[in-house]
């Protein structure tokens, strides 16, 4: 066995295995080490980007959250201010239909005083004109002078009292 040539020929074969082996698997190992340190320094930014990007999903849906309370309060105020304009308008409406109204019975009023008093005025001038047409033909002209005559004395005693 000794002897063999190819006892030794293996014998060295696996001696320069070994020694080849050995530089090769430290190159190898260190590599797949770098290699591995590589992928877990990924990992563990991936992992942090992951927890950046969560925190500001949650920043943002705080956010979201924030403005839609918001958005509820400015249309809760709208909708206050508008109840508020309504309520202010329909005052302001009803003081002007009384306001109206006043001013519409107040002219109906005066018209009526001014109808009245034209109809009376019209009622009396008729009437001292038919007085006076009637006077005219049945009082002869000494019994108008005795009418003019006891106007004027009651006249005096009426300016007198």
């Amino acid at each position: 066995m000794f002897s063999d040539p190819q006892f030794w020929v293996a014998v060295a074969f696996f001696a320069f295995i070994a020694a080849v082996f050995n530089p090769i698997r430290k190159i190898l190992t260190t590599n797949l080490d770098s290699q591995i340190k590589d992928i877990k320094d990924k990992i563990e930014e991936a992992e942090n980007l992951k927890n950046e990007t969560q925190n500001t999903l949650s920043e943002i849906k705080q956010r979201q959250n924030d403005v839609q309370l918001e958005i509820q309060e400015i249309h809760k105020e709208a909708e206050n201010k508008v109840k508020q304009l309504e309520k202010i308008t329909e005052n302001k409406l009803k003081d002007q239909i009384l306001k109206r109204q006043v001013l519409a019975e107040a002219k109906i009023e005066q018209l009526t005083r001014d109808a009245n008093n034209s109809i009376q005025s019209h009622i009396t001038s008729t009437a001292i004109d038919a007085t006076i047409s009637i006077l005219q033909q049945k009082l002869n002209p000494e019994e108008q002078q005795k009418l003019i005559n006891k106007s004027i004395q009651e006249l005096g005693s009426t300016l007198k009292n």
